[in-house]
């Protein structure tokens, strides 16, 4: 599965003003970033990201995934850490 195009489905699904995807093989990293997101709790944080991406959890595309999610705040402070590549 194409990094790119998991992007493109959680920006699609969601109010994300940065996403940052890395894979290897079917293990992702997820950065969401959103003022929307960080305000709800970590739970559901994690099941906003993992919704779009069931289809592709459930057929095996994807099987190990790291996601960590930020407010705009928190990014602009937490990049120089996790910088995207």
């Amino acid at each position: 599965m194409d990094v790119a195009e998991i992007e493109a489905i959680l920006k699609d699904a969601l109010n994300l003003t940065e996403v940052h995807v890395k894979g290897d093989g079917s293990h992702y990293s997820i950065i969401a970033v959103s003022d929307e997101i960080a305000q709800l709790s970590r739970v559901k944080r994690q099941q906003a990201i993992y919704g779009p991406l069931s289809d592709k959890i459930a057929d095996g595309s994807m099987h190990a995934i790291s996601i960590k999610t930020f407010s705009e705040a928190d990014w602009q402070r937490e990049r120089q850490f996790h910088i995207p590549q």
